[in-house]
């Protein structure tokens, strides 16, 4: 069991070093994503690829290779149903979008769930040809994108504000999750993932939990459904192909197995925005009539590399048993923190106007090895009267304290399969710091311009 836990561990290393080096970049590449419309952007984005691939992973640990190829066209019936129901001016409240949507993803998982055990059928198939039947029956529905969503959707997708509606339903799914995984029918959906006919000879009911995970499924597919039809405003029947490629991607580029029995809401998510962070990278740079030629094509090789890895990182653990996930997750968070503010901090120091040598000064100034001088922003106050010497000695201490702290909780983790309550407050306390810095910065550079 030990040797399996550190296998499963030593997967999500490269998703996490990944996921470093592709947010680093992003931000290089566009410092406009360290904002708050940057974020609020970003957030709106990539929450349908996060709750398909959550949709694929809750399938994916129940075993037999259930990978739903029909993830993608599911999520845009919903989405052309919803749209279209609204025109008629059938389903427009709140209440009625969330029922049809959640309704629709479990009845369709339902189908796919009895289909495969009482007739028996490979979940491929069934996949496969739910993949046909949906694509074919969204363009009947809806000949072409357009339409309109519900009224009071339109402000979640704007992408404005780090806060949204779409933020929420992330942040419930996955905390859902991660509350389900704390039950014994959990432990027994991983068990049957490993291997089904031990678990059956043990007792657990092997039909209800397959149900059981499949009904999990159409909810995060529902979901996801209802942030896509948020993000565009409209109905498009055209987008499950794309959406399913970038999805089953994400999902083995996240350490899932696809063989079952090993997955969670944590490498999904970070295999979703691995992929998320790919395609804006990619947009960054200038390809032309090309450009969406190149990203999927990314996301095929992407996902042959992951295929081979899963072949490579049980023999490259051995050789790296002593980096931990969580390990790495800090060290390589705190360089990425660093970096996202160094940007987001970038016209903090610039003086008011242009003076001989003042780009020198400026940096001495930003790196706290110099008080400001009459160059300095107009009204910035130290707090602290410091000299450079004492606010360097407390730097050096504070940093100190950090180096121990984080040693500390690696130690403490190194042994443990999965990252504890405190981790988790820990990482979203730093990152909502992160966005508090942001939106300080934002704020400033409003009150600059209306002065």
């Amino acid at each position: 069991m030990s040797e399996r836990s550190s296998s499963t561990s030593t997967y999500l290393l490269v998703p996490i070093i990944l996921i470093a080096g592709l947010l680093a970049v992003a931000v290089m590449r566009n410092p406009s994503l360290v904002s708050l419309s940057g974020f609020g952007s970003a957030i709106i984005v990539a929450a349908p690829l996060v709750l398909a691939t959550y949709a694929l992973m809750a399938l994916a640990v129940a075993g037999r290779g259930t990978v739903d190829l029909a993830v993608g066209p599911l999520m845009a019936f919903i989405n052309v149903s919803i749209v279209k129901l609204n025109m008629l001016g059938v389903v427009t409240g709140p209440f009625g979008v969330f029922f049809v949507a959640l309704g629709l993803g479990v009845l369709y998982q339902l189908l796919f769930a009895l289909i495969v055990i009482w007739v028996r059928v490979q979940p491929i198939i069934v996949a496969l040809s739910g993949f046909l039947a949906l694509s074919g029956i969204n363009l009947v529905i809806l000949q072409r994108p357009g339409g309109m969503a519900p009224e009071w959707m339109g402000s979640w997708g704007l992408g404005t504000t780090i806060f949204s509606p779409i933020l929420l339903i992330v942040l419930i799914a996955t905390g859902g999750w991660l509350l389900f995984t704390l039950t014994p029918f959990y432990a027994n959906l991983r068990m049957m993932g490993y291997d089904e006919r031990a678990a059956w000879t043990s007792g657990v009911r092997i039909n209800i939990v397959r149900i059981c995970a499949h009904v999990i499924a159409g909810l995060f597919a529902g979901l996801g459904a209802l942030c896509y039809t948020a993000l565009i405003a409209s109905g498009d029947p055209t987008q499950g192909t794309t959406m399913t490629l970038t999805a089953v991607t994400a999902l083995v580029l996240g350490g899932v197995s696809l063989s079952g029995g090993r997955g969670g809401v944590t490498g999904a998510l970070l295999g979703a925005l691995n992929l998320y962070l790919i395609g804006f990278v990619l947009a960054t740079f200038n390809f032309g009539a090309v450009q969406a030629f190149v990203t999927q094509m990314s996301y095929g090789i992407i996902l042959v590399l992951s295929l081979l890895l899963t072949l490579l990182v049980p023999i490259i653990g051995r050789h790296i048993s002593f980096i931990t996930p969580w390990g790495a997750f800090l060290v390589l968070g705190v360089v990425v923190a660093g970096i996202m503010l160094h940007i987001a901090t970038m016209g903090s120091y610039l003086p008011a106007e242009p003076v001989s040598g003042a780009a020198t000064g400026d940096l001495m100034t930003r790196y706290l090895l110099e008080l400001p001088g009459s160059g300095a922003v107009a009204g910035a106050d130290l707090g602290l009267a410091l000299t450079p010497l004492q606010r360097a000695a407390f730097i050096a201490a504070l940093a100190l304290v950090v180096v121990v702290f984080t040693a500390r909780v690696i130690h403490a983790e190194s042994r443990a399969q999965r990252m504890g309550l405190f981790l988790y407050v820990f990482v979203a306390v730093l990152i909502l710091a992160l966005f508090a810095v942001v939106a300080g910065q934002d704020g400033g550079a409003l009150t600059g311009v209306a002065s």
